[in-house]
């Protein structure tokens, strides 16, 4: 019996008997599903905890770590590509979806982590490459080999329009032309990312059976949800039309584009709608990679009747580079309003780390809390990105020779890549972080002797300790779980504040966003807490004590929660 077969018949058996299939749960009585109350934790597979100390993080590292993210607060894990890959773009050039990259590990080390975090209560997501294959998968080896292979049409193949011409001006987003010429065949086939990650033809109803079959693979054994890469790129102009060219060039030095004809085509969201269908039988979630340019454009993707993406991620949210009340007042509004429900990030494997954009370099344990204070207590669902709970930085390349994203290879020095947000998690003040005991493959920056969970949990006044302290909150507080948005104070430039409020109870957040301490007074009458009483729950440059919602003071950058109480007996409670 072929290896793969005997696999899929040992899986079955198992989920008949121990029930590994997702089952569905039950809503909350506010008709809440479990991904709109969970904690959700990006981590980078490489780079989180390498088991066999080979340099290189494994499945079995992150299964030794579960016990640390249960504590943590996190209940589901969004693990980037560990599928089979030649790892030219480090997993999302996939070369076969149905099996674990041996750098990785194994499918009985993936059925593992899946058991294991199940016993915890922490379901696992996986990364699903929708728009393109490794040049290496089968179905493109087949495809390269004639223009007759049963493939062919499983990928965008065109003639150029001259000798030595593409068949447009449209360009790879990762620099150059989006068209790379086959010499066996003699015609281009279109890439919108690298050259070794061809795109499929979405068009081909085989190519959408066989994508689509993927996840239910994957579901069946017990994975909770895809984080879909790349969403608005399925599908491009049959017509190839040039994109209009834009002034000035980028950092490829490619002429500036508008990618008209090759981004956002409305069929995206036909496959979108067929990707939820699937998920719905397994009460999984679809979260998308979705950069759109305004809320409206966001709104989309949840579909006209809620059955596109259950959380598009808010990508303008990241783009609010710097410490903005007003600003950030604007955006949560504005996803707040979009009837879908809000997913907040601050940085992931392809944003520099939030401390690198937001710190000031004399506040950064200070800003680190501040973040933390915000998007763990909006409503909505967050996506931490690994290290941000100890305030981990960018360890950028300074030379050419040690980059080892080909974005960084393409584009320096203009593009660094994207390796200095990518590097090992710091677990200790042992060499390399506590991450290996071989060579890491990123280095690990120096300050992991002071930044790394180990120490940081024997310090009561951590950042590590303020995100439990938030994230225990957010788990067990009936307001920040179920409560509504509402804004306060909407004319101050300074503090960012609101109230999550839930029935007769509330929390009010408070968030210095300057580098100066400030005085605030809030008057919650009209929310129906006259004479209110603060009780912190959590405060990080703010009142220790509970006292008077009619002045609150805040430290440079001071972050408050506080349990609102009505009435001046309030006052006689201690606070935490």
């Amino acid at each position: 019996m072929p290896l793969r077969l005997l696999s899929a018949l040992l899986l079955a058996v198992a989920t008949f008997s121990t029930g590994v299939y997702a089952q569905k749960s039950a809503p909350d009585a506010e008709g809440h599903a479990w991904w709109q109350h969970a904690v959700f934790y990006e981590l980078y597979p490489r780079s989180f905890a390498d088991s066999n100390n080979d340099g290189t993080g494994d499945i079995r590292g992150i299964t030794a770590k579960l016990d640390y993210l249960k504590d943590l607060g996190v209940d589901a894990i969004w693990i980037t590509p560990c599928f089979l890959s030649p790892q030219v773009d480090f997993g999302y050039d996939v070369s076969d979806y149905e099996n674990i990259d041996p750098r990785y590990g194994t499918l009985a080390d993936f059925d593992q982590l899946v058991a294991e975090g199940k016993k915890r209560g922490i379901r696992i997501i996986l990364d699903f490459v929708v728009n393109h294959t490794s040049d290496q998968h089968p179905w493109f080896v087949d495809s390269r080999s004639s223009r007759t292979a049963p493939h062919r049409d499983w990928y965008v193949w065109r003639d150029g329009k001259g000798p030595g011409q593409p068949p447009n001006n449209w360009l790879s987003t990762f620099g150059h032309s989006a068209w790379q010429f086959d010499p066996k065949t003699r015609q281009y086939y279109y890439h919108f990312f690298y050259i070794q990650q061809p795109d499929l033809n979405w068009r081909n109803p085989a190519v959408e059976k066989a994508m689509l079959d993927v996840p239910r693979f994957w579901y069946q054994r017990g994975v909770a949800g895809f984080r879909l890469d790349a969403v608005d790129t399925l599908f491009e102009d049959p017509g190839l039309h040039d994109n209009p060219v834009l002034p000035g060039r980028n950092k490829y030095g490619d002429p500036n584009m508008e990618n008209k004809y090759n981004t956002k085509l409305p069929q995206v969201h036909d496959v979108l709608r067929k990707l939820r269908t699937g998920a719905d039988q397994y009460d999984a979630v679809l979260i998308g990679e979705t950069w759109t340019k305004d809320i409206a454009e966001l709104k989309q993707y949840y579909g006209d009747h809620s059955n596109e993406l259950q959380m598009p991620m808010d990508f303008l949210f990241t783009e609010v580079n710097k410490l903005s009340a007003p600003e950030f007042r604007k955006q949560i509004a504005g996803v707040d309003e979009a009837n879908g429900w809000p997913v907040f990030l601050f940085s992931n494997h392809d944003i520099r780390r939030q401390l690198n954009r937001y710190g000031d370099g004399q506040h950064d344990q200070q800003i680190a809390k501040l973040l933390a204070g915000l998007y763990l207590t909006l409503r909505g669902t967050p996506i931490m990105y690994y290290g941000e709970e100890i305030g981990m930085v960018n360890n950028d390349p300074k030379r050419k020779e040690d980059v080892q994203d080909p974005i960084g290879r393409t584009g320096w020095p203009k593009e660094i890549g994207r390796d200095g947000e990518r590097t090992p998690m710091q677990w200790s003040a042992d060499p390399n972080a506590g991450f290996t005991q071989g060579k890491p493959w990123l280095p690990v920056p120096p300050s992991y002797k002071d930044t790394n969970v180990a120490s940081e949990l024997k310090d009561p006044n951590s950042i590590l300790n303020f995100y439990r302290r938030v994230l225990g909150l957010r788990h067990t507080n009936e307001a920040l779980r179920e409560g509504k948005y509402v804004a306060l104070n909407s004319a101050d430039a300074n503090v960012l504040s609101y109230l999550r409020q839930y029935k007769n109870s509330a929390v009010l957040v408070a968030l210095n966003m300057s580098g100066a301490p400030q005085k605030v007074a809030f008057d919650l009458t009209p929310q129906g807490f006259a004479s209110a009483t603060l009780r912190p729950l959590a405060s990080a440059g703010g009142p220790s004590e509970a006292g008077s919602a009619a002045t609150v003071e805040l430290q440079p950058y001071g972050v408050y929660i506080a349990e609102v109480q009505a009435g001046a007996a309030a006052a006689a409670q201690p606070g935490q």
